[in-house]
Formats: C-alpha cells, structure tokens, sequence
C-alpha cells in the first residue's frame, strides 16, 4: 500500500473501482437481479475509499509518547466487508427449497474486494481480479446452461374414476423421470381422481421439460387433464 499517495493517484484508484464494479454489476442488473450496477458501483466507491483513506491516516512513526490513544486505521476496510455481509445476506431469498441471490452476494463480495484492492493501489492485481469476476459471471454462465442438472417440478393428473389408468406406469418407466406421489383426491359428484406428484428428471439447465411423458399420459384412455408446473432453479 503506498502512503500519503497523491490526488491523481487517489482519483485513479477511486475511478478504476467504479470501472470495474460498472463493467461487473451490469449483468446482475440487467438480469433483474436486486443488486445492480448502481449497488455494485457504491460498495466499490466505498471500499476504494475506506482502503485509500487507510493509507492516507497510517502513520509511520508507531506511537507518539503522550498520546492519550491510537486508531487502528486498518479497520475501515474491515468495517466495509462486515457491511456488506448484511448487503449480502439482504440479497438472498430462500422459498422452501428454493435458494435465489447467492450469486448475487457472492458479486457483491467479490466487488469489495476489488475495491479495497485498488484502494491499495494495486492496479495490477485489480484488474486481474475483475477480468476474473466478469469472465465468472459471463463466460461460465453459458457452461452451466449446459451442465446436466436436475429439474423438479409437479405433475398433476386428473382421471375419470376411482384409479388411475393401468398404463399410467409403463409411461413413466419408458421416461427418464422419477416420481414421488404426493396426493391424491377423489370427488365422488365428478367421479373424478386427482394426483399430484413430485416429478423429477436431468438434463441442461435450458434443456425442455419431459414432453414424452405428458404425451404419453394425454393419450391414456381416462385421463381428462394433464398439468406440469416447474419449480425454479436456485441462482
């Protein structure tokens, strides 16, 4: 870290931070996410300053004797990370299973950090680490797209009469999906049965859902309705 570095070199720090917190916070911003390229760009500018500001107050001279006390300077940039904990842990929203906001926060860590390194001004490194960040959530965003993963959703089948078609099952073992029944109901004024089950199956993360299996149940003999409903993928 340099002490009592100049203006210039004070500005430059301060807009390098603001740089690549921009060129970062773009993504989660234009995703819709909650933390976008002004949220970013703040926690930058601020950890940049705490850090600069570090350097500016360090003194090099250890205690003076008769000083009543010493500021740990240090400390501001610690401060700016506890800070962001919170701003982080604000982002994250869990839905039962369901987990959305841990890339978000994640960005959000990984912007501070950045900051308070070119607070130092360590430009090299800075840019390093923001050439990283932005190829992590640029780049591997179309890998993963591609990864095979696994897709959950509910499957809801309502059939004429008490039971369900006795082909119903050589349907699903000729599928790639697994299903968990959940429940079932039956209204004895529409003679009708209702199931609903807990479906589940691998593929890419944009690949489609089992169109094979709601063929094949739409074309059962008895079955009236067949209705799947997605659940979304943790982010």
């Amino acid at each position: 870290m340099t002490i009592d570095p100049s203006l210039p070199d004070l500005l430059l720090r301060l807009a390098l931070s603001l740089a690549a917190a921009a060129l970062i916070g773009r993504e989660r911003g234009a995703n819709g996410h909650s933390a976008g390229l002004r949220t970013t760009m703040l926690v930058a500018l601020a950890a940049s300053l705490a850090t600069a500001l570090s350097g500016v107050l360090l003194s090099t001279h250890g205690k003076v004797e008769g000083d009543f006390s010493t500021m740990d300077v240090m400390r501001l940039p610690l401060g700016i990370l506890t800070g962001v904990g919170f701003l982080g842990a604000g982002a994250i929203l869990k839905r039962g299973k369901l987990v959305k906001g841990l890339t978000t926060a994640a960005t959000l860590w990984a912007v501070t950090v950045i900051g308070i390194v070119f607070g130092t001004g360590e430009y090299a490194l800075g840019l390093t680490a923001t050439a990283l960040c932005f190829g992590s959530l640029y780049g591997l965003k179309f890998v993963e797209v591609r990864l095979t993963q696994q897709h959950d959703g509910t499957l809801t089948l309502v059939t004429a009469g008490r039971d369900l078609p006795g082909a119903w099952r050589d349907v699903l073992g000729g599928t790639r999906c697994r299903a968990q029944l959940l429940r079932q109901g039956f209204d004895a004024e529409t003679s009708r049965l209702t199931s609903a089950y807990k479906l589940s199956w691998e593929g890419a993360a944009d690949a489609e859902p089992p169109t094979e299996l709601l063929r094949g149940a739409t074309a059962l003999e008895g079955i009236l309705s067949v209705d799947l409903q997605m659940e979304e993928a943790s982010s």
